[in-house]
């Protein structure tokens, strides 16, 4: 669909706003007719007359004026206000839809894209709203309304005004169809400017590091340099497209007065009517250089508007209905994979290729194997963020893709090797597991994990800003507050991304403590690099090139001097039967 039909849809969502525009351009020119024909009035009165006979005509003029700048107040007001709603409306949908996407798709997109897309894109649209889309509709209501009444008055200046104003537009489309692929140019280089400059920011330290910030800050500047030639050259075509529009119309009016001039000395037309037309045809070509002067806008705003709808029309990854699984009466839910399959979008070669497994209630299931085998994929799968590509994952027996994503989700308590905290205090971050959490559960999830100590000490202890993603607390800390979400969050079902990883040995011992107590009475999935955590599992699930090659106890593993025992060797562990 192309995508000013799209934007044109968006607008007719909102009840009102078409009709609304419609009855005010109506009314603004009824009050310009009204006001060019007491005005012609009273200017034939004093030219002939040397008296105006009809003095109210003064007071009507007066009031007309008065009429037209308030109408047009309430048009620009109805226009911002709707747009505001438009607008709105299209972030909460494009952010929604991000959300459904999940990690998968923001990972396959450059950050910087997407927060140019969902804020300076958004943005974009406003003029779009509040100036080009009134332009158009503006200019099918007053063009047509004076040439009906020019005609009936005068044909000869309505034939004119018929012939110039459909040509003024056809020179309009000539030069906005150039404009456009410069906009969309435009555009693409703001989007990859913001993802630059976002880049840098985040690699901030790693360029000192390696004493290359010279080196990106003229890549910056380069980048810089590449939008703003690109949008010198779009102000070219708007400057250019301004001036042919001015031209045309110039010409046109010169036209009408031309020929209303020689008809008036020659006595063919009278001095009031020919002083109304020639008064009118001004009015007839204001809103072609109204919408010459917006349809930059108007091509930005469709620009911008192409990256957000083509986020909105991105198929999600996994169905959203509205059954909700029933693991049973007090029991914990049992998963069954069943030959899942899964390929990225942009590749050919599977990540997974038949996997078969079963999560038993209650056990600790442990995935081991080396970088690239598929283990966060699968990990992404049973978390929802990844739909697979063939087979299907019953928990108790009923497909997880009857569930729907969120209330699969509810179900899942889920703490990452590099948990993200917002920038906000505490207490709302724990609370993010559990909105509705009393302070008193807030507390006891925090002593679980061993994080209540830590956070008393803090400047204002659970009211403590958390900015920049909790950087100035330690990974250990980091790690126990995301375990105390998952405590608060009390979901039947485990998934740990080995939360000891990476942590001095004290840290380890806390956050090990803590991760004793989650796993009681939870059917949980970890993926493994420590071998403490494998040692523990009930069931290991060793991966290797998308597939389950081994499966089984440590020491059922150990003994079959498979897969298992030699990567055990390989990551430093030469004697894995003394473990």
């Amino acid at each position: 669909m192309h995508i000013h039909r799209i934007l044109f849809l968006q607008a007719k969502n909102v009840h009102g706003f078409f009709p609304g525009l419609t009855i005010l351009s109506f009314l603004i020119t009824c009050t310009i007719l009204f006001q060019m024909y007491l005005l012609s009035s009273i200017v034939a009165e004093v030219f002939i007359s040397s008296e105006i006979k009809n003095p109210y005509y003064l007071v009507l003029l007066a009031v007309m004026i008065i009429v037209r700048s308030i109408l047009l107040w309430i048009k620009e007001r109805f226009s911002q206000r709707n747009a505001v709603k438009i607008k709105s409306s299209i972030r909460k949908r494009v952010f929604k839809k991000i959300l459904s996407l999940g990690p998968s798709f923001t990972k396959s997109q450059k950050t910087g894209e997407l927060i140019a897309t969902a804020t300076d894109g958004i943005e974009k649209l406003d003029d779009y709203y509040t100036r080009y889309l009134p332009s158009i509709v503006h200019i099918i209501i007053l063009p047509i309304t004076i040439i009906i009444f020019t005609l009936l008055l005068d044909w000869i200046s309505g034939t004119i005004l018929l012939v110039t104003g459909p040509l003024i537009l056809f020179f309009m489309m000539l030069i906005g169809t150039y404009a456009k692929k410069l906009t969309q140019s435009q555009w693409k280089e703001l989007s990859g400017l913001s993802s630059h400059f976002l880049d840098a920011l985040q690699g901030l330290k790693t360029l000192k590091i390696f004493g290359m910030n010279k080196r990106e800050t003229k890549r910056v500047d380069e980048s810089s340099n590449g939008f703003r030639v690109v949008t010198m050259n779009v102000l070219k075509i708007a400057f250019l497209s301004g001036m042919v529009l001015e031209l045309a119309a110039s010409i046109s009016i010169a036209l009408v007065a031309v020929q209303i001039g020689v008809r008036l000395i020659e006595g063919v037309i009278t001095y009031q009517p020919a002083l109304f037309v020639l008064l009118l045809a001004p009015e007839f070509y204001l809103p072609f250089r109204s919408l010459g002067l917006h349809h930059h806008a108007g091509m930005e705003g469709a620009a911008a508007g192409t990256k957000i709808f083509e986020i909105q029309h991105t198929n999600p990854l996994m169905h959203k209905n509205n059954f909700l699984i029933k693991p049973g009466n007090n029991t914990l839910p049992s998963i069954e994979v069943k030959n899942i399959h899964f390929t990225y979008p942009e590749s050919d070669q599977p990540v997974l290729k038949g996997i078969d497994c079963y999560l038993e209630q209650g056990k600790i299931t442990a995935i081991v194997g080396p970088t690239g085998t598929g283990k966060t994929t699968f990990a992404n799968i049973l978390l929802g963020f990844l739909r697979p590509t063939a087979g299907q994952i019953l928990a108790n027996g009923i497909s997880i893709e009857e569930t729907g994503q969120e209330n699969w989700q509810k179900l899942i308590a889920y703490v990452p090797q590099h948990p993200h905290f917002f920038n906000d205090t505490v207490l709302e971050n724990l609370l993010l597991a559990q909105p509705n959490a009393t302070e008193d559960q807030v507390f006891d999830a925090a002593l679980k994990a061993g994080a209540h100590s830590f956070i008393q000490a803090l400047p204002h202890q659970y009211n403590t800003p958390l900015t920049e993603n909790a950087s100035r607390l330690s990974g250990g800390e980091k790690q126990r507050l995301a375990l105390a979400r998952a405590f608060l969050k009390n979901a039947p079902i485990l998934i740990l991304d080995e939360p000891t990883s990476n942590l001095d040995p004290e840290s380890e011992q806390h956050i090990s403590d803590a991760t004793e107590q989650i796993i009681k009475g939870r059917t949980t999935l970890i993926i493994a690099h420590r071998l403490k955590t494998v040692r523990k599992a009930d069931n290991i699930l060793v991966f290797d090139a998308g597939t389950i090659a081994e499966s089984g106890t440590h020491k059922e593993l150990i003994q079959k001097k498979g897969i298992y025992a030699n990567y055990l060797q390989t990551i430093g562990v030469l004697n894995p039967d003394t473990i």
